[in-house]
């Protein structure tokens, strides 16, 4: 941290950015083990088409009909990479717009309800995201959020309490949020869906699903689809699961005139003036390449997730989810209350060269935030970088030995870093 005015000079701040952004490609990027569940990263040919002069330009507006002159390139490939996202995912509406998956969601927000208005989605500790709580998009759109029900045993919804939920919230009701930050297993998109037409007819209410962090999972055919069992718009990150850049996007089939009509427009001018148009080539060629490997990457992925979680169970740690088989996923959790709790074991990995989020769990009080029970991992990354179930193994092995067994963090952080020197080369890219 700059601690004095003296450091504050021109040339040493340009040092202070290559310094530490050479620092950060040499931790992050090349000595740790990545198993935040939220980052990816992109294969070195879309890396270098995220830097280009699109970077620099603007063009508000839609393909073929922008606010401003010399666009032409930028309208091809917007229009190349619409195509592509909507033959990998069977959507009939995209949009590539939002700057994030959150943003994405603030969309949907804006173009299926207003201030007053209710909507429901899970809290927090059962995996919703901030994004769509009170204190989040949903609550700068000013709605009323309330709590979608949730069997905190089987880790899914319970729809007879939804059903309810329905009945009681009326005509005030008018988005409904699946999907999840902490998310293990599919949700019964059909059955909500289905309920959702009995209780509302006249299809006034949105059934959302946020897709942030399987939407690679999906795309590659290895979770549920959530288009085709009954959802009417699906909001994601690109970043994820899905090996493209930083950035949000909309997916549709079955939207009416007006709905098409209103969530364009809560995209631009709403929430989106420039859209950061130097994201669309890399993701372009992201989509590529998922069209190619992403059935192969999505089951290595979810192989992966599996194998780390029964792991880490034969070793000793409670992890979550046993019962139907720990994951279904990218994602795995586990109890660390009995190891000092989320934060203590997080920071303890972190200078483990293992870099882990600590997260609250289903039922656990949301007042826990800061030192909460749980441990959420991601495989998407290590997965991306070709390690398999044997690396799996090892990983545990290095969970173990350091927060059980007692080695060292030094000791620790030596092996994940040799482990992570064996697999340099991004897979799954032409």
């Amino acid at each position: 941290m700059l601690q004095t005015q003296a450091a504050l000079d021109p040339a040493s701040l340009a040092r202070l950015a290559k310094d530490t952004v050479s620092r950060q490609n040499e931790w992050r990027g090349k000595g740790t083990l990545n198993l935040i569940a939220s980052e990816n990263v992109m294969s070195p040919a879309a890396m270098s088409l995220y830097a280009s002069d699109f970077e620099f330009r603007y063009a508000e507006g839609t393909i073929g009909e922008r606010y401003y002159e010399g666009t032409r390139y930028v309208d091809v490939i917007e229009d190349a990479c619409e195509k592509a996202i909507k033959t990998l995912f069977r959507a009939e509406f995209v949009d590539l717009r939002p700057l994030s998956g959150a943003q994405a969601n603030l969309a949907i927000f804006s173009a299926f309800a207003k201030p007053g208005d209710s909507a429901l989605s899970l809290n927090v500790p059962s995996g919703g995201h901030i994004s769509y709580r009170d204190f989040g998009a949903a609550g700068c759109r000013g709605l009323a959020v309330h709590d979608i029900p949730f069997n905190n045993e089987d880790f899914t919804v319970d729809i007879e309490a939804l059903r309810g939920l329905f009945k009681r919230l009326g005509a005030s009701l008018k988005v409904v949020t699946l999907g999840g930050s902490l998310f293990l297993f599919p949700h019964p998109v059909n059955e909500i869906a289905k309920a959702l037409g009995e209780s509302f007819p006249d299809g006034e209410v949105a059934l959302h699903y946020d897709a942030a962090h399987v939407l690679g999972l999906i795309a590659g055919g290895q979770f549920q689809d959530p288009l085709r069992e009954g959802a009417l718009v699906v909001s994601a990150s690109t970043h994820k699961t899905f090996p493209g850049p930083q950035g949000g996007i909309l997916l549709a089939s079955n939207l009416k005139d007006k709905q098409r009509s209103s969530l364009r427009k809560a995209v631009f001018p709403g929430l989106v003036s420039n859209h950061h148009i130097h994201r669309i080539p890399a993701l372009l060629y992201a989509a590529a390449e998922m069209m190619r490997f992403g059935a192969d990457y999505a089951s290595q992925t979810v192989a992966n997730a599996k194998s780390l979680a029964r792991s880490l169970d034969e070793l000793g740690f409670k992890v979550v989810g046993k019962a139907r088989g720990y994951t279904s996923s990218h994602q795995v959790a586990f109890d660390a209350s009995g190891l000092g709790g989320g934060a203590l074991v997080s920071r303890a990995l972190t200078e483990a060269n293992i870099i882990v989020n600590k997260n609250l769990l289903p039922g656990e009080d949301v007042r826990n935030s800061k030192n909460p029970a749980g441990i959420r991992l991601g495989v998407q990354e290590v997965t991306r970088f070709g390690m398999k179930e044997r690396e799996m193994d090892s990983i545990a092995h290095m969970f173990h030995d350091l927060l059980i067994g007692g080695e060292s963090k030094e000791s620790i952080a030596t092996r994940a870093t040799k482990l992570r020197r064996e697999f340099e080369e991004v897979k799954f890219t032409f």
